[in-house]
């Protein structure tokens, strides 16, 4: 498992993320998070792929929660 804090735009991130466990996909998401505040107050605004990966996310948790 990735124990960085941060998933930064260049880091790797899952294609589909209905194969990844919902522990996984929990860890994802605080790392998203993380990396979404850290560049809205390093640089004022986000980055369009951690932008990007906050909505497949936020996606795959709605999709689970019908589930």
């Amino acid at each position: 498992m990735n124990d960085k804090l941060h998933l930064t735009p260049d880091d790797q991130f899952p294609e589909d993320l209905e194969k990844v466990t919902d522990q996984e996909l929990q860890v994802l998401d605080s790392q998203v998070q993380r990396q979404l505040d850290h560049e809205v107050v390093a640089d004022g605004e986000p980055d369009p792929e951690t932008e990007f990966r906050h909505y497949e996310l936020d996606e795959e948790f709605s999709d689970r929660d019908k589930r």
